[in-house]
């Protein structure tokens, strides 16, 4: 034998010793009947032995097909079983967990949930919202993108996305009847609504020693516990807010909040996105990265 036999003359070769009939064979495997009993003619001829009885239209295995059939067969089906593992495998890491914190998911995730969709149809997130310094592999997560320091995720690839921008906001409403658009006279005026949680208790503080004002004292009725419940305060005039610019984004570009004064980089956290590094290597993970890495830089 001085060449090697071609995989679809060994899967005819199956399919008609498993059918015994070349018409069947060539139904189970999508080919013509020609395609089957040119493949068996020509494993016949590389082999220099027949490999089947004929009687009829029925087809038989003889001795030396029997033989052959035992030791090609399991061969063949690793083969179709290995393809399909790797075409699952492959597939399955279009599927990326990502991790983010509740807020960054309502408010800048979702909006671009569709310019994702139009770039990478391929790609399918779940998101998980666990907080703090997640344990990737014992969570089952891909990636993460967080507000913190990339020191605390040593044993992952980080890299940052942005700086993590403070903004003032309020409604538009609120300002309607107002002559002035001085911080000063405006926090004077209206209450500061406050987030309590520890991720976030400590913005307001940072802005103010920025600009150089008093921080504002929390007020009866504007403390909250999360952003989202703080967002909804100050798009209902309940007061003045300072938050995070990527969860207000889609709220100023649409004008149902203004921003008052400019922008505070917080001095002690940014955005990153931390993955294992052997993560990288996946090009539905590089298609995520490069894609997080110009929406961050857009807005």
């Amino acid at each position: 034998m001085k060449h090697n036999i071609p995989l679809k003359s060994l899967y005819s070769f199956i399919a008609v010793a498993e059918t015994g009939s070349m018409v069947k064979a060539a139904d189970s495997i999508h080919v013509s009947h020609s395609a089957i009993s040119q493949a068996i003619k020509s494993l016949e001829q590389q082999l220099e032995v027949k490999l089947f009885d004929r009687v009829g239209r029925q087809v038989y295995l003889n001795d030396a097909g029997k033989l052959y059939y035992q030791r090609v067969s399991p061969a063949v089906q690793a083969i179709i079983s290995a393809s399909e593992e790797v075409k699952n495998k492959d597939k399955d890491h279009h599927s990326i967990s990502l991790n983010m914190v509740n807020s960054l998911a309502l408010h800048w995730w979702i909006p671009r949930v569709d310019k994702l969709q139009n770039c990478y149809a391929e790609l399918d997130i779940r998101l998980s919202n666990f907080v703090g310094d997640v344990d990737l592999e014992r969570r089952n997560i891909d990636m993460a993108i967080f507000q913190g320091d990339p020191q605390n995720w040593q044993k992952y690839h980080c890299e940052k996305l942005a700086d993590d921008e403070l903004v003032l906001v309020c409604s538009p409403s609120l300002l309607k009847s107002e002559t002035t658009n001085n911080i000063n006279e405006l926090l004077n005026r209206f209450p500061a609504i406050q987030v309590l949680n520890a991720r976030r208790n400590n913005n307001w503080q940072i802005w103010a020693e920025h600009n150089h004002i008093a921080c504002p004292k929390a007020q009866k009725n504007r403390s909250f516990e999360t952003t989202a419940q703080a967002l909804q305060a100050v798009t209902r005039e309940l007061g003045l807010l300072v938050t995070h610019k990527q969860f207000v984004l889609e709220k100023l570009e649409y004008g149902e909040l203004v921003q008052l004064g400019n922008a505070v980089i917080h001095p002690q956290q940014s955005f990153f996105y931390a993955c294992k590094a052997d993560k990288l290597k996946h090009t539905s993970i590089q298609q995520l990265i490069a894609w997080l890495k110009n929406e961050f830089l857009a807005s």
